[in-house]
């Protein structure tokens, strides 16, 4: 029977749009046991939400499953782990009262609501404020004159809000607060001039607050977090098991994650992740001239400035038409699995035309402020002469998932002249082998590399943290961590651009941009 050191071990924890999935590594960072589970969110009262009750019910059973796992294959009780460490879908609003009751139900990324705020403080602070950014939640709050915000003590993430449950700590990791509001990469904190401003506003609304009375604290990489307690490990594993006393990381959102797990987190590396969203992240050499609402600056978990395209919708679309195709095949006699419809759908996409013959597809869910869309109506059109094979159809699929990143890629590779050695790809997309990485180089004309570790995506990622936290060497950084200790060695796979992907990806983006007044149009009148 193996053996398992279970105090040599880290656990990492994510919430993503569609799964919950915990991750245990071992000393040399190999996955030893998994567990997950699928959620999805609600649109409630306008809103894209998921209730709290569900947030819990995902947690406990994505780990008991990773606990079942770790009896099955190593014959011992999950009753410890070396390190551990929460992330999120980041953004978002979650307030909390005085006393810890919940103010208002939680405002995902997905949400368009806030608009005018994210204008306003995008004015004020001279600094791009994306309408997904708790800030920009709070103020919208604040302006529409919700009874909820004079009461609000604390407003935190989801990531920070198990965190705080499990640890009772009120902290960040610093790439997740980044999504809350604008930091000071040098401080590893909230920009305090920023701060100030937004105060006066706080004040001039009659607000009983300032920002620092209610926002986390933030951590960079590798700070002591708070250790699990007596409550948050019944919380965790209700079964009485898992003791307390485990030691956190601070926690952090997807695209931390995401940078830990393709260990893009030194500057000219970057990172695509895209699945439910999609999104891109630079680590930048310089600043970038000027503020586009396009892009984003977040940060590393170390605090390193980011550049960050995010795209609301990527798969969900895609992964509809091949769920219909799949019915269409069991209707037919071939029921075929998941995995395998998948590599098919993704296979005929490759022998696609490159311009994919006329055919154009938004895969839009939600609202996308990227290209200026308020709301989604997931649209295929084409001309009638346009060569319509099931090719073609797969091509623009997946063309479709990637239109709006190469939009705001175009801004920091083309108009700032931002320099990336390569760019790591992981998530949804890249699960089939080429067709994704492929088209996806031929897209941006930068390399995509995936690594082999891709597959184990942000909860491993998270998992890497957690281990940071407890294993690193005196003065050793996240990034000296990373490369030298966890991917010295690692393989993958590069794709280049190819020429004829460009030009046909080139085409295919001009009809791409004529037709989004169609989009528009299907947005106000189908509502």
């Amino acid at each position: 029977m193996a053996e398992i050191q279970l105090e040599k071990t880290a656990l990492g924890l994510e919430l993503g749009s569609t799964r919950i999935k915990a991750v245990l590594i071992g000393p040399e960072h190999a996955v030893l046991a998994s567990g997950a589970h699928d959620w999805e969110n609600r649109l409630e009262h306008g809103y894209w939400t998921y209730a709290l009750d569900d947030v819990w019910a995902g947690v406990q059973d994505a780990f008991a499953r990773l606990a079942r796992q770790v009896q099955e294959r190593y014959g011992t009780p999950l009753h410890t782990v070396g390190a551990m460490g929460v992330s999120g879908m980041m953004h978002g609003y979650l307030p909390f009262a005085r006393d810890g009751a919940q103010l208002a139900a939680f405002r995902t990324w997905r949400n368009t609501t806030t608009e005018r705020a994210a204008a306003l403080l995008t004015e004020r602070f001279a600094f791009n404020v994306p309408q997904r950014w708790s800030v920009a939640h709070l103020y919208q709050a604040i302006l529409d004159g919700e009874p909820h915000v004079r009461d609000i003590a604390y407003l935190t993430t989801l990531a920070g809000y198990v965190h705080w449950r499990l640890t009772g700590e009120r902290v960040l990791g610093v790439g997740e607060a980044s999504g809350m509001f604008p930091i000071d990469s040098a401080a590893c904190g909230y920009d305090a001039g920023m701060e100030k401003t937004f105060d006066a506003l706080l004040a001039q609304e009659g607000m009983p607050y300032r920002l620092a009375d209610i926002l986390p604290r933030v951590l960079c990489a590798g700070a002591a977090a708070g250790t699990l307690t007596a409550e948050g490990a019944c919380l965790l594993d209700p079964t009485g098991v898992l003791r307390p006393g485990v030691p956190l990381c601070p926690p952090e959102g997807d695209a931390g994650t995401g940078m830990a797990a393709t260990n893009s987190v030194g500057v000219r590396t970057g990172n695509v992740s895209a699945g439910t969203s999609v999104f891109a992240m630079a680590v930048l050499e310089r600043p970038l001239a000027r503020v586009y609402p396009e892009i984003d600056m977040v940060t590393t978990p170390t605090g390193r400035p980011v550049a960050m395209v995010h795209c609301n919708t990527c798969t969900s679309d895609l992964d509809a038409w091949v769920r219909v195709l799949g019915e269409m095949a069991g209707a037919a006699g071939a029921k075929l699995e998941k995995p395998r419809l998948y590599d098919l759908f993704y296979q005929k996409a490759l022998e696609g035309e490159a311009d994919c013959g006329g055919l154009v597809s938004y895969n839009y869910y939600s609202g996308e402020p990227v290209t200026g869309v308020e709301s989604g109506r997931p649209l295929f059109m084409r001309r009638p002469d346009a060569r319509f094979t099931l090719a073609n159809f797969a091509r623009v699929q997946l063309y479709a998932a990637m239109a709006t990143l190469k939009l705001g890629m175009d801004i920091l590779l083309v108009e700032e002249g931002v320099r990336l050695d390569t760019l790591l790809g992981h998530g949804g997309l890249f699960k089939t082998p080429v067709a994704g990485q492929k088209l996806l180089a031929g897209a941006l004309g930068v390399p995509v590399a995936v690594m082999e570790t891709a597959g184990e995506g942000g909860p491993w990622g998270m998992a890497l943290l957690a281990a940071y936290r407890v294993r690193r060497a005196e003065g050793q950084t996240l990034e000296e961590y990373l490369a030298d200790t966890v991917f010295r060695g690692a393989q993958g796979s590069v794709q280049q651009p190819d020429a004829a992907d460009t030009a046909g990806f080139a085409r295919f983006l001009t009809d791409y941009k004529s037709g989004l007044a169609v989009e528009k149009a299907a947005a106000a009148a189908l509502r």
